[in-house]
């Protein structure tokens, strides 16, 4: 039978994407959209994480023809298995990116680098502190060698806990003890996860799915953590400023430039070399009014929260940024980054660069960056930008929206000094209702959903009951459109929040980073709970991910849910073909952690799970 073609319509629920995708389909261009009707119906056995390839006496998949694989493993380790695999491919993308951090941060403050130095050394030094290191009368680079030694040293194996557990609640950290989940090392845990899942070794469903937990929490009180502090010590933290979103923000009289992916190191420099008098007066001689530089993705959502730089659009939105015509180069560095870019980029005079080793792309080029040759690199790419420039072809320009005003860049530094440098009016807003509780959504989009509506709808709701909405990464794109990161939003939200965005003139939306930056949200619960001298999974607050796809996803919604944070997901993770791995992460945790995880597809009865379980945290906290 033949599939039944998708409308444009049921697609996307913005009008830059829309026109975009009719466009591509005139154009000949294919996108995310089409592969995903070709590729389903998808395979059952891999949706239900029944299907085990860990070795080759397989590969074996659990039915009731076949309970057991040949080794003998039931669908409940294999499940486990594959799970503990998949968080640990996420945990390692995100906590890479903070190793690579910390060699950026090493290059600097031993002074083997020209090209970056310290943006907030206040920062490091308070930081250093904060983790017993001495820092009164200490030479600020003399203080950041340590730091770097003690953050690399949380990436090992010899110690019994990362640096800023420092920073949970002692009731969570005694509760993580008791369970052996504790984080001690980044590699550690995950190499361990590695280890339990090849065959002979952990099967039992229920402990892998505990150093699952384990594995996660090395990378959000670990790695994650590790990226966004050293990010704010390298390029500044970040402070709220104005910015626009949406594919308006490129410019048709000048050379586009986009960077993509998710490490600020080399967005940062691309920036710097963007703004160079020389390149821009040479980006006029060849007819350009200059050189706009956007962001997509993560690297976007740095670059915006530090410096203002436009968001050209999120995850789903990547492919369609080429289809405009007006993209000269997309510059990436690693995660999230299709390699259907490199054909979409054929399809016009597109080109896409590398500059990672660790990601590199057929038929892109390759650029390698160095803590010593980024500026050399980022000028070569926008001379190349500009040079592609003249070979554009203005007939297949089409630039389908105007940009959307949005407020970004709120720090946890930012929220303590809007508040008057204390969490008590924050607190104090939560005791009297007026902000009856907190939820971060976060994460991706995923074309199995109309793209954005899960993550738009979500947040109205959450706003009208008074639930003041932080988020990250791909989803700060998806309200920016819709106008819900700027003040003027707070007319959306319920009385109570209306009042409280009023007064300090925010909106009832923050945006308060990329995804590593999640961190930020777990660092504000923690000194929300310790204010209180309560644990965690005794506040109001929740998690949601409701378009996700990707490993680091589900390593972060694990990461909530093992620190105390319910977790609504839009989509389960390909557990559900083992009734126990599924009742542990719907329900188990929750005696075990004091949150779970709950899927819900629909977002209008996402907002009300997520308000019922905020309002029962708030009578056991005396406040309902």
């Amino acid at each position: 039978m033949a599939k039944k073609e998708l409308k444009i319509e049921d697609m996307s629920i913005h009008q830059d994407a829309m026109a975009m995708l009719a466009k591509a389909k005139a154009d000949g261009v294919e996108t995310a959209w089409d592969r995903l009707q070709q590729q389903t119906p998808h395979c059952n056995f891999g949706e239900g994480g029944v299907c085990c390839r860990n070795c080759v006496m397989g590969p074996c998949r659990i039915s009731k023809k076949g309970p057991l694989g040949v080794c003998g493993a039931n669908e409940d380790v294999i499940v486990a298995r594959n799970f503990g695999r998949f968080v640990a491919g996420g945990a390692a993308g995100h906590s890479d990116h903070g190793r690579d951090c910390i060699e950026a941060l090493e290059a600097v403050v031993e002074g083997k680098t020209d090209d970056y130095s310290l943006k907030d050394p206040d920062k490091l030094v308070r930081v250093a502190a904060e983790l017993g290191i001495k820092t009164d009368g200490r030479d600020v680079m003399d203080v950041g060698r340590e730091l770097v030694e003690l953050f690399f040293a949380d990436f090992g194996s010899r110690r019994k806990e990362v640096s800023f557990v420092c920073r949970v609640p002692e009731r969570r950290r005694e509760l993580w003890k008791r369970l052996g989940i504790m984080p001690r090392g980044v590699d550690r845990e995950i190499a361990e996860m590695m280890h339990r899942t090849h065959m002979g070794c952990d099967n039992d469903a229920p402990n892998t799915m505990l150093h699952a937990a384990r594995t996660c929490l090395a990378d959000g009180w670990g790695g994650s953590m590790i990226a966004t502090e050293i990010s704010d010590m390298l390029f500044g933290t970040p402070s709220p400023n104005p910015s626009k979103v949406n594919l308006g923000v490129l410019k048709e009289d000048h050379v586009n430039i986009l960077v993509h992916g998710h490490n600020p190191i080399v967005s940062e420099i691309i920036l710097e070399a963007v703004n160079n008098p020389e390149l821009v007066a040479l980006a006029r001689k060849q007819g350009a009014e200059g050189i706009n530089l956007a962001g997509l993705c993560c690297t976007g959502n740095e670059l915006m929260m530090r410096q203002g730089i436009p968001m050209a659009g999120n995850h789903l939105m990547t492919e369609l940024a080429i289809v405009t015509g007006a993209v000269e180069l997309i510059i990436v560095d690693y995660q999230c980054i299709m390699p259907s870019l490199v054909q979409v980029g054929n399809c016009y005079h597109t080109r896409i660069v590398t500059t990672a080793d660790k990601a590199k792309f057929t038929g892109a080029e390759h650029y390698k960056f160095t803590m010593q040759n980024a500026r050399e690199q980022a000028e070569k790419l926008v001379r190349l930008a500009i040079e592609l420039y003249t070979k554009r072809n203005p007939d297949r320009v089409e630039i389908p929206a105007e940009p959307v005003d949005i407020m970004t860049g709120f720090s946890n530094e930012a929220v303590l000094q809007a508040l008057g440098g204390s969490l008590t009016p924050l607190i104090d807003a939560i005791k009297a209702g007026k902000i009856r509780g907190v939820v971060g959504i976060v994460g991706c989009n995923n074309p199995k959903f109309k793209h954005d509506y899960c993550n738009v709808t979500l947040a109205r709701e959450l706003i009208k009951k008074d639930i003041l909405v932080l988020v990250t990464g791909c989803v700060t794109t998806a309200l920016g459109k819709v106008g819900l990161l700027m003040p003027d939003a707070k007319s959306e939200a319920g009385a109570g929040l209306q009042e409280v965005c009023g007064a300090l003139g925010v909106p009832p939306v923050l945006h308060v980073g990329s995804c590593v930056d999640n961190a930020r949200i777990l660092q504000l619960c923690a000194l929300i709970a310790n204010e209180l001298g309560v644990d965690i999974s005794d506040l109001p607050v929740g998690a949601s991910s409701p378009e996700w796809y990707s490993e680091k996803a589900a390593a972060i919604g694990t990461y909530a849910v093992a620190s105390g944070i319910y977790t609504h997901l839009g989509l389960p993770p390909n557990i559900t073909g083992s009734k126990v791995v599924t009742d542990i992460a719907l329900s188990g945790l929750d005696e075990l952690v004091g949150a779970c995880f709950v899927v819900e597809p629909d977002p209008v009865k996402a907002a009300e799970l997520l308000d019922a379980r905020i309002q029962q945290k708030r009578e056991a906290l005396g406040i309902g």
